[in-house]
């Protein structure tokens, strides 16, 4: 028996939403409101694909199309929306024998292909999987190309004091040296959003480096998701707003989305440790077992999140052009800001 690869309707909803649950892959961003909201702000057309087997559902794929120019193109997360992850979701494949399980992943997979080429025909693809789905091999038999990225996550499980405890000594000495009194650690609402998002966009301003992730996007996820799935934390010290993270909290994960870049005011406190810290901690007493740096591919930023003791984890591009591989990046960045 074949996959069966149909768009989920609107009114299935719920059942999207517990497939999502159900999968090791799925993430934040794979839930529907989420993906409504991704395609709004990408002004791009949302295709949540499931496959079937028989009754049995066996997967989830959500893709974007979005045109520039002629070029019509096939997206998971689409462009310009600094979304980590996306791709393909699985389910049921824990009591399946290996090689019952790569012959499901490749059908579902070039079901899902088939049923964009018949009903998006794109010219252009690109795909980023989250680090829980490391097989690529079905999308480079289907002619993409496949690369490797890294970020970071660290093992909550233990407890604090064992988890601090693996810290650097710079770490463990500004987490507990920090003057109490001085700064306060709160989880806030939309305002916290707008405050965190105008200090990361300054910082990369200021660097030379545009950033593109609309405020409102953030507001509406923070609106429209579950309350809990994304939490605005922010530090004040002395009163005044010093930083913040967007932390997303999701299955057995919290992962740093954006913020945690370096404050301008010279408060003499080290910031962002403090709100990592404080993140670890509530993430623990919540029974999570990982922490999601977002993110291990620049060098010096790197050096900070290094001192948190994480493990590497590699996640994967994958891209697809007609046109041949050596347009492939430029194709990209010229869906970057198609909007």
């Amino acid at each position: 028996m074949g996959i069966d690869v149909q768009s989920a309707e609107e009114g299935d909803i719920q059942a999207w939403n517990d497939r999502v649950s159900r999968s090791p892959q799925g993430t934040l961003f794979h839930l529907y409101e989420s993906l409504e909201l991704q395609a709004t702000y990408a002004g791009a057309t949302l295709h949540p694909l499931v496959g079937f087997k028989g009754e049995e559902p066996v997967g989830v794929f959500p893709l974007f199309e979005a045109s520039k120019g002629p070029i019509r193109g096939a997206f998971s997360p689409p462009p310009d929306l600094r979304i980590p992850h996306l791709g393909p979701a699985m389910l049921n494949m824990g009591k399946l024998k290996q090689r019952k399980r790569d012959r499901r992943r490749q059908r579902f997979v070039e079901g899902c292909f088939d049923w964009v080429e018949s009903e998006v025909a794109p010219r252009y693809g690109h795909i980023r999987t989250s680090g829980r789905y490391d097989d690529l091999r079905p999308f480079k038999w289907n002619d993409w190309s496949a690369t490797p990225s890294y970020t970071y996550i660290v093992d909550l499980n233990g407890g604090a004091e064992e988890l601090l405890g693996r810290f650097s000594s710079d770490a463990r000495s500004n987490v507990r040296n920090a003057d109490e009194d001085r700064y306060e650690i709160t989880v806030g609402g939309g305002e916290a959003i707008e405050s965190i998002l105008e200090q990361v966009s300054n910082r990369y301003n200021s660097q030379g480096i545009a950033f593109d992730l609309p405020t409102e996007f953030a507001v509406d996820l923070y609106e429209r998701l579950p309350d809990g799935h994304l939490k605005p934390y922010v530090c004040r010290v002395d009163g005044e707003f010093v930083g913040g993270m967007l932390i997303l909290d999701f299955d057995d994960t919290v992962s740093r989305w954006q913020g945690g870049v370096r404050t301008d005011l010279d408060v003499g406190l080290p910031v962002n440790d403090l709100l990592d810290w404080r993140v670890m901690q509530d993430a623990i007493e919540a029974g999570r077992s990982a922490y999601d740096l977002v993110g291990a591919e620049n060098q010096r930023i790197n050096r900070y999140k290094a001192k948190f003791n994480p493990e590497l984890e590699s996640f994967y591009s994958a891209e697809y052009s007609e046109l041949g591989v050596g347009v492939l990046s430029s194709l990209y960045k010229r869906f970057q800001g198609y909007k």
